[in-house]
C-alpha cells in the first residue's frame, strides 16, 4: 500500500488560523519554499475596527518531498478572530470543513461511485496564537475546542523570536497547562505502545514535548558563512527559521510534510471523520442536542475564563 501511495503520490491538507499580522501567509510560503501567497498588510486601528468576515483561501501547489510527490493544498482564512464577536468565523471554518466530510458521505452513499472524485479532507489546522507571554485568550480556547473534534489541530506561538527562551518556555507551559485544564483534544502525538515501535514512541514523545510548536517568519535569504539562510535580522545578529536552535519551524515542516502525514490522514478518515459520520447519521434530534450540548460548553468556558482571569 505504501509503495503504490508513493509511486502515485499523496494529497495532503493544512488550514492556518488565528489572528491577523502573526505570520500565517508568511509560514505558509515559507513551508511550500515559494511565494505560492501574496502577503497581505497588517490593518491599521480603524480598518481593524470594522466587522470582517472570514474567507477561506486554498490553493493548491505540486511538490516534491523526499523523492514523494505530494499535492499539497494550503488553505488561509483572513478575517479570523479580528471581530469583537468571532461567532461568524468560528462557524464559517466549522462549516468549511464538516461540508468536505458531507462530500466524502454523499459520494460514499452513492451506488455508483465516482473513481475521479476528490478528497478535499483537511487534515491537519495551525493555530497560530500570539506571542503574549501570558496565557491563552478566551478566542483561542473557543477556537481550539470548537475544532478539536473535527480536526488534527496543532497550537502554534507566532513570532517566537519576540520573546526570550524563559519567557518562551514558561509560556509553552501556561498555554498546555490551558489546554489541560478546558481539556481541549489537540493533535499531541498519540502513542499506542501495542503497534508502535520504540522509535516511533521516542519520536513522539519528543515532538509532544515541543508542543506549542515555535515558529518564525521570514521569507528573505541571506548569506551566513557561504550559506543561505532564511533569517531575520536583528542589530544583534541574526534568527535563522531552519535552526532548530532557534525555532521549531524544521520540525514541524518535516512532521507535516514526512513523518506523520500518514497518520494525520488516518486519524483524519478513521476517527474524525467516522465520528462526525455516525452523528450524522444518528436520529434526527441529534442536531438540537448537539447545538444544546455546544451553548452549555461555551457559556461554561466563558463562565470559567472569567473566574480564572479574575484571579490572576
Amino acid at each position: 500500500m505504501r509503495r503504490k501511495n508513493l509511486k502515485k503520490g499523496l494529497s495532503f491538507t493544512i488550514m492556518v488560523a488565528g489572528p491577523s499580522g502573526v505570520g500565517k501567509t508568511t509560514f505558509l510560503n515559507t513551508l511550500c519554499e515559494n511565494p505560492v501567497l501574496p502577503t497581505r498588510e497588517v490593518p491599521d486601528a480603524e480598518t481593524a475596527a470594522m466587522e470582517k468576515t472570514v474567507m477561506i483561501n486554498p490553493t493548491t501547489i505540486e511538490m516534491e518531498e523526499d523523492g514523494m510527490k505530494l499535492s499539497l493544498t494550503i488553505i488561509d482564512t483572513p478575517g479570523f478572530g479580528d471581530n469583537i464577536n468571532n461567532e461568524n468565523s468560528f462557524h464559517a471554518i466549522l462549516q468549511h470543513i464538516e461540508h468536505q466530510y458531507d462530500e466524502i458521505l454523499a459520494e460514499e452513499s452513492r451506488i455508483k461511485r465516482n473513481p475521479k472524485s476528490q478528497d478535499n479532507r483537511i487534515h491537519a489546522v495551525l493555530y497560530f496564537i500570539q506571542p503574549t507571554g501570558h496565557s491563552l485568550r478566551e478566542v483561542d480556547i473557543e477556537f481550539m475546542r470548537r475544532l478539536s473534534p473535527r480536526a488534527n489541530v496543532i497550537p502554534v506561538i507566532a513570532k517566537a523570536d519576540s520573546l526570550t527562551p524563559p519567557e518562551l518556555a514558561d509560556f509553552k507551559r501556561r498555554i498546555m497547562e490551558d489546554i489541560a485544564h478546558y481539556k481541549i483534544p489537540i493533535y499531541d502525538f498519540p502513542i499506542d505502545p501495542e503497534v508502535d515501535d520504540e522509535e516511533t514512541v521516542e519520536e513522539n514523545n519528543e515532538l509532544r514535548a515541543l508542543l506549542p510548536f515555535t515558529v518564525i517568519g521570514a521569507e528573505a535569504e541571506v548569506t551566513v558563512a557561504g550559506r543561505r539562510v532564511r533569517c531575520r535580522q536583528y542589530p544583534w545578529g541574526i534568527v535563522e527559521v531552519d535552526n532548530p536552535r532557534h525555532c521549531d519551524f524544521s520540525k514541524l515542516r518535516y512532521m507535516l510534510l514526512n513523518s506523520h502525514l500518514q497518520d494525520l490522514k488516518e486519524v483524519t478518515h478513521d476517527i474524525l471523520y467516522e465520528q462526525y459520520r455516525t452523528e450524522k447519521l444518528s436520529s434526527d434530534d441529534a442536531p438540537l442536542e448537539a447545538d444544546a450540548l455546544l451553548r452549555s460548553q461555551e457559556a461554561s468556558v466563558k463562565r470559567e475564563y472569567g473566574q480564572r482571569m479574575e484571579g490572576i
